[in-house]
């Protein structure tokens, strides 16, 4: 498929795999009724290259064409290890459809992976298009929730809608995903700047990245970014129905997340074909045993639907706490996982 990028900066980034900066990304349009393909890998191991090179090499072997996107969570102590995995996944595909962040750990239909590990989704087929944008320096890593708050607000609430201004005037069905150095509740005002600035009410998902010192970069064309955003549009043959659900307790992390998982495929129009979670890396160190969530999304799926999730600091879809507002689409908040199915 014929691809499009626009270069749009020329200042030099941190280390990624490619020495091209960019700000926008486009494929061709999306055909309807063309074919969709989600695939998802996992590797561990202590080497980050090797970690990121074999989890790239089990999605290229079953691809059929050239991803659209090919989406990280990965778990690795320290800037040096964390490019030398992204260096290990451009060394299979090619670094301008690279993107992520840094999380606390990802999971599949089949496993949870925590440290050392490296979870991959790629996104294919003529039904379904991309257009990325990069908003770097949002200009508040350094600053405090205690003494800084009205700046924060200003300044993530105008990256939110010029993030937006980067993406397409206008688009049909599909799904935003966000990830951003904006943990919670930074988060907040980052989507209330997007959903401001959008033509119309869309749906939203996606997570803040690890707030962790030295570990919170997202990725952009195989790039590493701190302090900054970066959104994933897709758009296409695609139904979305999500449901948000809030925990803070062994047992009620379990049964939210089996919950989300029976609301959202209940409410799906479509047929179903993926399902993606944004879920709370402090909801999962409320489990004794972190695969018990996972079962119970499990135990709702069909078996041939693809799952990628991963662990953030900071949630964005709909809120299930006191006062969120009866349909809105998205809120950035913590504790929640926010599980989405794509059907169509």
């Amino acid at each position: 498929m014929r691809r499009c990028a626009a270069i749009v900066a020329c200042a030099l980034a941190a280390a990624g795999c490619s020495m091209r900066v960019a700000e926008t990304y486009r494929t061709s349009p999306a055909r309807i009724g063309s074919e969709i393909g989600f695939l998802t890998s996992v590797a561990s191991n202590p080497d980050p290259y090797v970690a990121g090179r074999q989890a790239a090499e089990s999605l290229k072997r079953r691809l059929l064409k050239q991803p659209h996107l090919v989406l990280i969570s990965e778990c690795f102590e320290d800037a040096a290890r964390k490019k030398q995995a992204l260096k290990g996944i451009c060394s299979v595909f090619p670094s301008e459809v690279v993107f992520g962040g840094a999380t606390y750990g990802g999971f599949t239909r089949t496993v949870v992976a925590d440290r050392d590990s490296v979870v991959l989704l790629a996104i294919t087929g003529e039904g379904v298009s991309l257009a990325a944008a990069l908003q770097r320096d949002l200009g508040t890593a350094k600053l405090s929730a205690e003494t800084d708050q009205a700046e924060i607000e200003q300044r993530l609430r105008a990256a939110g809608a010029a993030l937006v201004a980067k993406l397409p005037r206008k688009f049909d069905n599909g799904i935003l995903i966000v990830i951003a150095d904006a943990h919670s509740p930074k988060n907040a005002p980052l989507v209330e700047g997007i959903k401001q600035a959008l033509i119309r009410p869309f749906p939203i998902t996606g997570g803040s990245v690890s707030k962790n010192a030295g570990q919170t970069y997202v990725y952009f064309q195989g790039r590493m970014y701190q302090d900054s955003a970066i959104a994933l549009l897709l758009t296409g043959d695609i139904q979305v129905s999500m449901v948000g659900k809030q925990a803070k307790e062994g047992g009620q992390v379990v049964a939210s997340a089996e919950a989300a998982a029976q609301e959202a495929l209940g409410a799906q129009r479509g047929k179903p074909f993926a399902v993606l979670a944004f879920d709370c890396a402090g909801r999962k160190g409320k489990l004794a045993n972190v695969g018990d969530e996972l079962a119970a999304i499990r135990k709702v799926l069909e078996e041939t639907l693809p799952l990628f999730g991963c662990y953030c600091a900071g949630e964005i879809g709909p809120a299930d706490i006191p006062g969120a507002k009866p349909n809105d689409p998205a809120s950035g908040v913590g504790w929640h996982i926010m599980l989405t199915v794509l059907g169509r």
